[in-house]
């Protein structure tokens, strides 16, 4: 349901990309939109993991320095049918892991310091199998599309704001009558609404990995329950120890960690790149019980 959901978000936000290139410049306003915003993306998708890993001060980990660690990721993806990714611990009390690398082949999994003080096993387990089902489902690339389409807009709302700073509303109504005032709502739909929508489209297209993560994770882990308790201490204790980054950092990657370094809620919570604790926990709960009933 959420992978045919993130097919829907896309499509939206593809949608809004054709209708607003067409309005400002034509078929070719929107191509060229889509090229400026996909050569920014591309080069993020492509060393996402160098750049990530690097901003955080991750310390590649070997089945020597940390036999738990490194042997719990290696069982988890065996069963998850992946390579075996590299393991990185980053330098942070903060509890939190993610996954980066731009396929299966080129994948990196780390983990806080801070996150082997308050889990048992079986909740790292949990996590681990999360941020192996995000390599497995290939989100720092849908993850990208999403940012590419999302920045192509941006760009084309600025083309509309150049345009009407140089009077193209004015010579439609002075040429067009009532025609001009047509003109300038679209264009101020592009320079506001356009942008907004699409900033929410792609945070739920985050939201929704989350929700695949979260499934994913916990079959190939085989403990939803323990992945639901992680996800409880994980929470809390990002709000109580925040990441010693600066917010810059924390809010160009928040999306990639499993719980989200970031604090809000109310109208904060439409803008969020996961979903909210409560909903993750209760669908984990609710699959516990279709496998105990699957298993009886």
């Amino acid at each position: 349901m959420n992978g045919f959901r993130t097919t829907i978000l896309l499509a939206a936000l593809t949608a809004l990309v054709v209708w607003i290139g067409q309005m400002v410049g034509g078929p070719n306003g929107a191509i060229m939109a889509l090229i400026m915003a996909g050569a920014m993306n591309f080069f993020s998708y492509w060393f996402s993991d160098k750049i990530v890993l690097k901003m955080y001060g991750g310390q590649e980990i070997t089945a020597n320095d940390d036999p738990e660690l490194y042997g719990l990721v290696q069982e988890l993806a065996a069963k998850g049918g992946l390579p075996m990714p590299k393991v990185y611990v980053i330098p942070e009390d903060t509890p939190n892991a993610f996954a980066t690398g731009r396929n299966p082949e080129h994948a990196a999994v780390a983990v806080t310091q801070g996150i082997r003080r308050i889990l048992n096993k079986r909740e790292l387990a949990g996590v681990l199998g999360h941020e192996l089902s995000h390599v497995k489902h290939r989100d720092i690339l849908i993850s990208s599309i999403a940012a590419t389409l999302a920045g192509a807009i941006s760009y084309m709302a600025y083309m509309a704001q150049w345009g009407m700073m140089f009077g193209g509303g004015g010579r439609d109504r002075d040429e067009g009558g009532g025609g001009g005032g047509g003109n300038i709502f679209s264009l101020l739909f592009m320079m506001i609404v356009a942008p907004l929508a699409a900033m929410l489209i792609q945070m739920a297209v985050s939201r929704s990995r989350e929700y695949l993560a979260d499934a994913g994770g916990a079959k190939i882990s085989g403990d939803p329950l323990a992945l639901a308790s992680a996800l409880r201490k994980l929470h809390m204790g990002a709000q109580n120890i925040p990441l010693q980054v600066s917010n810059a950092t924390q809010n160009a990657t928040a999306h990639m960690f499993i719980v989200s370094p970031l604090s809000g809620g109310g109208l904060a919570s439409l803008f969020s790149t996961h979903p909210a604790m409560e909903e993750r926990v209760a669908r984990l709960e609710a699959m516990a019980k279709d496998l105990s009933y699957m298993r009886s």
